[in-house]
């Protein structure tokens, strides 16, 4: 007679260590006032941490409003949403912050939008809301995305924010896709994109972004670097000094391809 093997194969229910929880952080604006964000207990794509990215480009909104103010704001891989939430506290005309469409990752952009006090009328996904949550692959088609303006009467965006997206080197090309099919064809037009080398032996393909951004013919400009008190991940291997550094550049439109 066969053995009976129904269930040997089954893992009991504590084979696998549980996700950890989720956790939140607090952002303090230059006000004072504070944005509570609420983070994934864990994600593949890194959206369980507060960048120092993030808040670097949230700082630099606060010190130049008028970057974002009255001005419409895409921001791409925003995990948490800080400097899309910032922008639209800073009076931007309309905001869509945007990740991997994993519905843990959209639900919780949502619930910090909702679950901030200094916004105004915002549900983080009706028309009419001055910030809209939404999933987005990078390189794929930005119609979805470009539709969120309808009510701004705007085609495509004025300011684009990539916080802490470089070390995903092989998407370098998708996310300038992105920018070319979304970013306004003005002069004025910018895309901010805020980065640590978190692997300092890898700095030079973090960089190689900026080329390809160079041979699709933006204007790159460094606009910042700012070192912070100590590296994210203390105890990671690498120049330490590296780790610690937060370095922003401009993309911009050169003249000859504004409209």
């Amino acid at each position: 007679m066969a053995p009976d093997t129904a269930g040997f194969f089954e893992e009991p229910d504590d084979y696998y260590p549980p996700s950890p929880p989720p956790t939140s952080q607090v952002y303090t604006l230059q006000s004072g006032e504070t944005i509570t964000l609420h983070l994934v207990g864990h994600s593949p794509l890194e959206a369980h941490h507060l960048w120092n990215g993030s808040r670097i480009i949230s700082k630099y909104f606060e010190t130049h409003p008028s970057e974002v103010r009255g001005r419409t704001v895409l921001e791409l891989g925003a995990g948490a949403g800080l400097p899309s939430i910032v922008c639209s506290i800073l009076g931007a005309e309309k905001v869509v912050v945007t990740d991997y469409p994993d519905p843990d990752l959209v639900v919780n952009m949502k619930k910090n939008i909702l679950g901030c006090e200094l916004l105004s009328g915002a549900d983080g996904e009706s028309e009419h809301s001055p910030i809209i949550a939404d999933g987005y692959i990078w390189g794929a088609d930005a119609t979805r995305l470009l539709a969120h303006l309808k009510p701004t009467r705007k085609d495509r965006f004025d300011v684009l924010i990539l916080a802490d997206l470089l070390f995903r080197h092989s998407e370098h090309r998708n996310m300038i896709s992105t920018i070319e099919a979304t970013m306004s064809r003005k002069k004025t037009s910018t895309a901010f994109v805020c980065f640590t080398s978190y692997r300092p032996w890898l700095q030079h393909k973090d960089l190689a972004f900026f080329d390809i951004a160079r041979d699709r013919g933006f204007l790159i400009e460094k606009i910042l670097e700012e070192k912070m008190d100590k590296a994210m991940f203390e105890n990671d291997p690498g120049d330490e000094e590296v780790r610690k550094t937060v370095t922003c550049f401009t993309l911009r439109w050169p003249e000859e391809k504004c409209i």
